[in-house]
């Protein structure tokens, strides 16, 4: 309720200014002639429109100041303008014809540019577009995006991994704040669904100076879906079926939007039964997963508010192995039961031409883990899947019948931030931000087991970055600094504190050639259960001794990146060498302590290095054909000399897509895409090698337009060769289990 009434005083000490207009028309810059349905977009005030047969546009209720306007439409290089409004004269904004995708502004970045200007490289990516290659979750929907792979248990769990470094050295946000989950377990996954968001941002490298702890390794921004138009109202149904898992997922939103008020709300269910390999199904990696999001937006033109609201819940299985065969989707023990909410305002206020955006949040991870009761030292043993399925049922109906099972282990985390900028007044050659961003985290156990204790985090941070234009150049520069302070019950009281900064500067080399260098320093503190560790884990197998006495992780990164394009051929090459002083990294002793064996945390320096390069060719005059292909490889190694774990294996991916509009088939694709993944023999002191494997997956669909109702249709299929694999990141590796099989998916979309 407190954002509620925050909400409230805020719009009520707002001052309502009268609506000024832009009015201005849209042409090609070849042939003069004026451009319907391009879309005008000013970021900064989330307000936008579409030109008229005429090319013409009006948008109202514009502040006084600078404004950043974006025009795109098929077709077109994406056209960026800064303009001062009042304007003297009628604005007029041509666009270049051009076969490359149009371009998307990039969020996560504190100037909110076109990527084309960014001095920082970021990746992006529309999950519609993801989401049509065929996978069953957000994480491994991720994979597809270059120098992104995901650790993962089963199909229902996922870690991202950023160019070989993942668990709470990759940041996540969503809805504008930091997800808190307790994704330091190796076993703890994003407690997210991909409905309800509309696109990903990857920060690959350090972005402590944006983020500060635990961005050491790069952050992936979720972008929730944006409001209806002005004046407008839509609604959807959407549901996809996955013949591998027997799962279905299926979700329903609405919105809509008047002059200054828009609200959202959008709910969804999937479920899945153990997926299958060649061979056999994979016991209990069967899940269930509900999610609500819903958002309520107000703006004027000196203010914006924007408070969004996730709960989302998760009955995941935890498969000990190959047991019972069948396509039940009600988990078995071990199972846990996960539910997380999110809450989020960010607000804006706009002076004359400066701005204040000030974001609060508040995340309620409630985590439940139930597992067998027995004796570590006596196992009944199971001859045939038969007996162990009833094994399995007996124990759930036994665990019914006492009524509330109670988890073995209960953790609380609930976190509250705060991320406050200031942008100062631009001028032709400089933009100035500068902020501060806080964390209070408390972290409480209720179970029987307790594998980290309670505990208390804060975090302090403050920040300064500038983008500065030259004509030959940009360059950003920044700086920062943090404190942490760690407070647990067992009577550890720990302060970590960091300086880092950042330095890059982009350059057209050519009209077509971009050049980035980009040079960071990141920090981590080390986590609670790094820190304070002392159990078994029914998710993870081992016994894991914290370490008090570890140190920052601290890193410095050097990037390196090269784009050519043209209307026809795109070429990039990403290279970068991360060095990373005081490396924090599991490792067994040789002992065992109720039969798990007992894994200590140690620090070493090491460094990781490798990047990406790929092409992307549309042929004159066939625009509609898409040929790609991308190379990603990093290594990573301690000082000395013993290699990384989880560190992916390199990959090739070679793919062909085509685009469609015909008649009342709209927004037609179909794909065909063929990765391979080589060896990996690059293992840490207590990994093994794992063979390399090709996948092929293949799609169409497309939008048809029946009663005044659009209709989307899609196909897909996954590893259609029924591949019997193995991914190194799979926490499955260590006991021969293979990866998923052949999937062929179907996907249904009403556009009410």
């Amino acid at each position: 309720m407190k954002y509620f009434y925050s909400l409230l005083l805020v719009l009520a000490v707002t001052q309502l200014y009268s609506q000024e207009t832009i009015n201005g028309s849209i042409i090609d810059e070849d042939t003069k002639q004026p451009i319907e349905f391009a879309t005008v977009y000013l970021p900064q005030l989330e307000k936008g429109t579409i030109t008229n047969q005429n090319g013409e546009f009006t948008l109202e209720g514009i502040s006084q100041g600078s404004h950043n306007i974006i025009v795109s439409i098929v077709g077109y290089q994406t056209a960026s303008q800064n303009i001062t409004y009042p304007l003297q004269d009628q604005l007029i904004i041509a666009l270049k014809p051009s076969a490359i995708e149009m371009e998307e502004v990039i969020i996560s970045t504190p100037f909110h540019k076109l990527q084309s200007e960014n001095v920082m490289k970021v990746e992006r990516a529309n999950i519609k577009a993801l989401q049509q290659q065929g996978a069953v979750n957000l994480s491994e929907s991720l994979t597809s995006i270059a120098g992104v792979e995901s650790v993962s248990t089963g199909v229902s769990i996922g870690k991202p991994v950023i160019r070989g470094l993942s668990s709470n050295r990759v940041l996540v946000y969503a809805q504008g704040v930091r997800l808190e989950n307790q994704q330091f377990g190796d076993e703890h996954g994003l407690g997210i669904s991909d409905a309800g968001i509309e696109s990903v941002e990857v920060i690959k490298g350090p972005a402590s100076l944006l983020y500060g702890s635990d961005a050491l390794g790069g952050v992936l921004y979720l972008n929730p879906e944006k409001y209806a138009p002005v004046n407008s109202s839509v609604s959807n149904i959407e549901g996809k079926y996955f013949s591998n898992t027997k799962g279905y997922s299926t979700n329903a939103g609405y919105k809509s939007s008047g002059d200054n008020l828009k609200f959202l709300f959008r709910g969804s269910l999937a479920e899945h039964s153990d997926y299958k390999t060649e061979d056999y199904r994979v016991t209990n990696t069967r899940f269930r997963e509900q999610d609500f999001k819903a958002g309520i937006g107000y703006r004027n033109a000196d203010f914006k508010t924007d408070f969004r609201y996730n709960v989302n819940h998760s009955k995941l299985g935890m498969t000990d192995g190959i047991g019972v065969q069948n396509t039940n989707r009600t988990p078995l023990l071990p199972y846990q039961d996960l539910t997380n909410h999110i809450f989020s305002l960010q607000s804006t206020s706009y002076f004359e031409n400066s701005q204040l955006d000030y974001t609060f949040g508040y995340t309620y991870n409630d985590r439940k883990e139930f597992e067998e009761h027995h004796d570590h030292d006596h196992h009944e043993e199971h001859d045939d899947h038969e007996g162990e399925e009833e094994h399995h049922e007996d124990e759930l109906h036994l665990a019914n019948e006492e009524g509330v099972l109670e988890p073995a282990l209960h953790m609380k985390l609930k976190t509250a931030n705060y991320d406050i900028k200031y942008h100062f007044p631009k001028t032709d050659k400089i933009e100035t931000v500068v902020g501060i961003q806080g964390m209070n985290q408390t972290n409480k156990n209720y179970g029987e087991e307790q594998l980290i204790p309670d505990a208390t985090v804060n975090d302090f941070g403050i920040l300064a970055t500038s983008h500065i234009h030259f004509n030959a150049a940009d360059i950003q520069i920044g700086a920062r600094f943090d404190t942490r302070n760690i407070d647990v019950n067992s009577g550890i009281n720990k302060n970590y504190n960091s300086f880092n900064g950042s330095i890059g500067v982009k350059t057209n080399l050519t009209e077509s050639t971009i050049v980035r260098l980009n040079m960071a320093t990141g920090f981590r503190a080390p986590n609670l259960a790094e820190l304070t560790s002392y159990g078994s884990h029914e998710g993870t197998n081992r016994f894991e001794i914290g370490n008090s006495d570890l140190k920052n992780e601290q890193n410095i990164q050097a990037d390196l990146t090269i784009e050519y394009g043209n209307k026809h051929f795109e070429f990039f090459a990403n290279g970068f060498y991360n060095k990373v002083n005081n490396y924090i990294y599991l490792t067994p002793n040789g002992e065992l302590v109720n039969n798990d064996p007992v894994f200590l945390y140690l620090q070493e320096d090491a460094a990781l290095y490798g990047g990406e390069i790929g092409v992307h060719l549309h042929p004159h005059p066939i625009h509609w054909l898409h040929i790609e292909t991308s190379f990603e490889s990093v290594t990573g190694k301690q000082d000395n000399g013993a290699n990384l774990p989880l560190i992916p294996a390199n990959s090739l991916t070679n793919k062909v897509r085509v685009e469609f509009d015909k008649n009342q088939f709209h927004n037609g694709y179909a794909f065909i895409k063929l990765k391979t993944t080589f060896k990996q023999n690059n293992t840490s002191a207590f990994g093994t090698a794992t063979d390399g494997y090709s996948l092929l997956s293949a799609g169409i669909g497309g939008d048809f337009n029946i009663w005044n109702t659009t209709l989307g249709v899609s196909v897909s299929g996954s590893n259609l060769t029924n591949k019997s694999y193995i991914n190194h990141l799979s926490r499955l590796k260590s006991d021969g289990i293979f990866n998923m099989g052949r999937s062929v998916n179907l996907g249904l979309n009403i556009i009410l």
